[in-house]
């Protein structure tokens, strides 16, 4: 009798837990959100890319652009974007050397941070009717590439598979993630990208 009475009392203390107060509204909000994020990570998983898109901000050692060009080697049907890279005849000399095709290139210089690398192209993937790429940056910096690719690419019904180029460098200080986050979702209602101001802060 014992054992059952603290068996309900057990039962009463962990339903009150669950389904009442401040636990219940978390469960409301978490749980669907977790769904939605486990159904884009096995769709991610599942869809085969249809290009690369590329973001630069190499050094001077090209890393990001070699990187891609033996990327692309091993991937030959993929058209390649690279938005705000290294100048035009440098970037091509290296995809020549690597011996890829240049009318795979589509070069794009118009955007000037992280969040305008999306929002310049977004619009000429989705046209193109290309609803999923390879995401390519470095390491260090594709927790915030991927932050703005879930917001800017996804208001577009794409998805992304990240390939992280290695590098010896630590990750961003996660305040650029939410930052560059807060801009693409003013971005996705608004059309503004509030680069300038941005670029004002460095």
């Amino acid at each position: 009798m014992r054992e059952n009475s603290l068996n309900r009392r057990s039962s009463r203390a962990l339903n009150k837990l669950l389904f009442t107060g401040k636990s219940f509204r978390f469960m409301v909000i978490a749980l669907p959100l977790l769904m939605w994020l486990g159904y884009k990570e096995v769709k991610s998983q599942v869809v085969q890319p249809q290009a690369v898109l590329v973001l630069g901000g190499s050094t001077a050692r090209l890393e990001r652009e070699k990187f891609t060009a033996d990327f692309a080697r091993k991937n030959p049907n993929l058209p390649i974007w690279i938005t705000g890279g290294s100048p035009k005849k440098t970037t091509e000399r290296v995809f020549a050397k690597a011996g890829v095709d240049p009318r795979r290139l589509h070069l794009d210089y118009e955007a000037v941070d992280t969040v305008t690398n999306f929002t310049t192209l977004v619009d000429d993937l989705e046209k193109r009717g290309i609803k999923s790429v390879y995401l390519i940056t470095s390491d260090y910096h594709m927790r915030r590439a991927c932050v703005i690719g879930e917001i800017v690419l996804g208001s577009r019904g794409i998805i992304f598979k990240p390939v992280s180029v290695p590098s010896e460098r630590s990750p961003e200080p996660i305040e650029k993630s939410l930052r560059d986050g807060a801009r693409a979702l003013v971005w996705m209602t608004t059309g503004y990208t509030g680069a300038d101001e941005a670029k004002n802060k460095h």
